[in-house]
């Protein structure tokens, strides 16, 4: 209720500043429909607001869903073959790995100066116009992936007025949709400065981790590619796990390959993103099994990053609310590890890492426990999760 009270503030002054930006792109006749529609999606809101305030009284703080269902919902709906414990011991070993590379890359570096902050929207929406055609070359040229000639452009926006005022509401991007394969997706900015959240801050600097992660290969690169898998079922269905988790091995695989060598500071920025997935892990089970107030879990993000107390925050926050979202990340890379891991294995000197890399983009939604199955033939990982209690 407080994080829905916060969203709400001012939010008829703020649905009015919407439809004035929009009256500028629609049509005349669709004026006055809108105007109506605002004055009472205004009223709705306003009303919804004063019921939670007059609720709050009687409401619990208590959201955590317990250790079992927990476990439960990594079984059944995850279908990810760990406990809550298994969790947080992978989670360990990923944090201590990603600390140690980044004291190795901050030693390194110290003599080095911090990337400057784009002048300006435009130019760091130029920055992002030339890495997203870069980016597509190295992809090709280094045999990680196929890229499609119809894939569209992944590129910056200053975001307009009918955005703006709703951005706290949710990621700003629009990654088409699967009618829309062939358009352009866009991502939208504010003026880059060094007052930013955490991550708009490491976009402000260099585009290119955010670009790789949200973009190309990321989450448009692949969604692309599952909206156009020829089976209905894959074209459509969305898991987080495999999702955020192959969105988040394109960071650290297209570091490993150099894509960030010509910028050391940009490194740095792959093993804080690396620093800040492991510990999402902790607070998602810790706020799950009640371990962890949103309070705790802000806390903890912002000191132990570190990075931004208001950022940390709304990360706390959206967590609670979506139990199981934050270890997406991190399990979800582990997970595809293990897998690339076991197809090098068993497919020995047939195995070739581009047709890899190819069937899990164009797969990325599916859990990766069914993707071994189907492409390895191994059903241990599924046994596991048929015989758990």
């Amino acid at each position: 209720a407080d994080i829905a009270l916060k969203n709400l503030k001012d939010i008829r002054a703020r649905l009015y500043t919407v439809a004035s930006g929009l009256k500028l792109h629609f049509p005349e006749p669709w004026r006055a429909p809108l105007d109506s529609a605002v004055r009472k999606a205004s009223t709705v809101l306003e009303d919804y607001g004063d019921w939670l305030i007059k609720g709050r009284p009687k409401m619990s703080s208590k959201f955590s869903i317990g250790r079992e269902e927990y476990n439960r919902y990594l079984r059944l709906v995850a279908l990810m073959p760990y406990t809550s414990d298994d969790l947080l011991k992978m989670a360990e070993v990923e944090w201590n790995r990603a600390v140690s590379f980044d004291l190795y890359e901050s030693q390194r570096n110290r003599a080095l100066p911090q990337p400057k902050i784009y002048g300006s929207s435009a130019d760091q929406i130029e920055a992002l116009r030339i890495a997203d055609l870069k980016i597509r070359k190295f992809l090709v040229e280094k045999g990680i992936l196929d890229v499609p000639t119809w894939l569209g452009a992944y590129g910056n926006q200053k975001i307009p007025s009918y955005l703006a005022p709703l951005r706290n509401m949710g990621v700003t991007d629009d990654l088409t949709s699967e009618s829309r394969r062939s358009e352009n997706a866009v991502s939208y900015i504010v003026e880059p400065s060094e007052a930013k959240s955490f991550f708009r801050l490491s976009a402000a600097r260099d585009v290119r981790p955010l670009l790789v992660h949200e973009g190309v290969p990321g989450h448009f690169f692949q969604l692309s590619l599952g909206w156009a898998n020829p089976d209905p079922i894959r074209r459509r269905y969305y898991d987080s796990g495999p999702n955020e988790g192959l969105a988040f091995y394109a960071e650290e695989l297209l570091h490993q390959f150099g894509f960030y060598d010509d910028s050391p500071r940009t490194r740095e920025t792959i093993y804080k993103f690396m620093r800040l997935r492991a510990l999402r892990v902790v607070v998602d089970v810790k706020l799950a099994t009640g371990e962890f107030t949103i309070d705790d879990a802000a806390q903890y993000l912002a000191k132990t990053v570190p990075m931004d107390l208001q950022t940390a925050r709304e990360e706390a926050a959206f967590f609670a609310s979506t139990p199981g979202q934050a270890i997406s990340y991190q399990i979800g890379k582990i997970q595809i590890m293990k897998f690339l891991t076991d197809a090098r294995l068993q497919l020995g000197q047939k195995f070739e890492l581009k047709a890899f890399h190819n069937y899990l983009w164009e797969n990325g939604n599916i859990p990766i426990a069914l993707l071994r199955w189907e492409y390895l033939g191994l059903n241990d990982e599924v046994q596991v999760l048929w015989q758990a209690k």
